[in-house]
């Protein structure tokens, strides 16, 4: 049994197109579990009713994020997205299987992949993260080295990272007493060394050993702490270095997400006349009555003029352009492919 979990807020549109694309790709012996913080009920009804073999768990600020979510309706008032359910991830996660996919609502899967096949290769080669998706991201492929190890995997081991004790580790982060500042002088650090520990991590398309992904999540506090992240991966990883194929991901990307749209602002707002929240609303509404195909252009994202039907003369379209080009760019500045 693998336990596919699903992390989810208000995109409902999105979290249907993923249940589909799961029940469309995924086969063996699986169980998914949605989590949700703040999707409004009704929504999370036709969920129900259109996917009744999955389990809702609600978080303890569902009620208040629901209420976040209707306030911003009336007032426009800004929906906080910083305050992040992280200890009800890590409590859900820790009574699950002994291999995890930890995903989100606006991610789907695009190829065929059993379960069970990937548990036993899993086990067989002591994998503790295979990256089912990395967002079409070839900088990421000069970090690694990459060996085929089995039909449809290649052990994936990062290249030249540092790995120190924890306490060095928050200070190279955090550049705490000036030392990533310190080794960037002498030459030993650039700009990028930083975003190459994402090696070590999958925060959207990973299938897990339970225990790493804990070990990941550890002391998240109520946020998502990126770097706090890296911190614990890579001190894990630092244990487990010699074994070859402890990082490994599959030889062609399974998962897809989105560059255009998002649970909230809070981590995308660039300034423009657009507002998240009420983007989610007139899209779930759309879906709730059966106008909106939840697989619309799959399994590419939906286009982006699709989108815009349900929204003309309700949202400032120009202005939602400017926001998805700038949200694209924030990923194809590291190297992603958004298309």
């Amino acid at each position: 049994m693998t336990d596919i979990f699903i992390k989810s807020f208000n995109r409902a549109f999105y979290l249907d197109r993923c249940l589909t694309s799961v029940y469309k790709n995924v086969t063996g012996n699986f169980k998914i579990k949605i989590l949700d913080d703040g999707t409004p009920k009704k929504y999370l009804d036709k969920i129900r009713e259109k996917h009744p073999q999955v389990e809702i768990f609600l978080s303890d600020s569902y009620d208040n994020k629901t209420k976040a979510v209707a306030e911003n309706l009336i007032s426009g008032q800004a929906v906080n997205g910083f305050l992040i359910p992280t200890k009800f991830w890590y409590d859900n996660v820790e009574k699950a299987s002994e291999y995890v996919i930890v995903t989100e609502d606006d991610v789907w899967f695009t190829e065929p992949l059993n379960v069970d096949e990937l548990s036993a290769e899993a086990k067989k080669l002591n994998i503790h993260l295979l990256k089912l998706g990395w967002l079409g991201n070839l900088l990421e492929r000069n970090d690694l080295h990459l060996k085929s190890i089995g039909k449809n995997i290649e052990s994936a081991q990062p290249k030249d990272l540092l790995l120190m004790p924890e306490k060095l580790m928050e200070a190279f982060f955090y550049n705490r007493f000036k030392f990533f500042s310190l080794l960037y002088k002498l030459g030993k650090v650039d700009n990028r060394t930083r975003v190459k520990y994402w090696a070590l991590n999958s925060i959207l398309m990973g299938f897990f050993r339970k225990e790493y992904w804990m070990e990941i999540w550890k002391n998240m506090d109520g946020k998502v702490d990126e770097k706090r992240q890296l911190i614990n991966a890579s001190v894990a990883y630092k244990k487990q270095r010699n074994n070859p194929n402890f990082i490994s991901r599959l030889k062609t990307e399974s998962m897809k997400t989105t560059f255009q749209s998002s649970a909230s602002n809070s981590y995308h707002e660039y300034g423009f006349d657009f507002d998240a929240n009420q983007f989610n609303h007139f899209i779930n509404e759309a879906w709730l009555s059966g106008e909106l195909d939840p697989m619309q252009n799959y399994p590419k994202d939906f286009s982006l003029d699709y989108f815009k039907t349900f929204l003309d003369g309700k949202m400032n379209l120009e202005e939602y352009d400017k926001w998805v080009i700038q949200f694209r760019k924030q990923y194809e500045n590291t190297g992603c492919d958004t298309n």
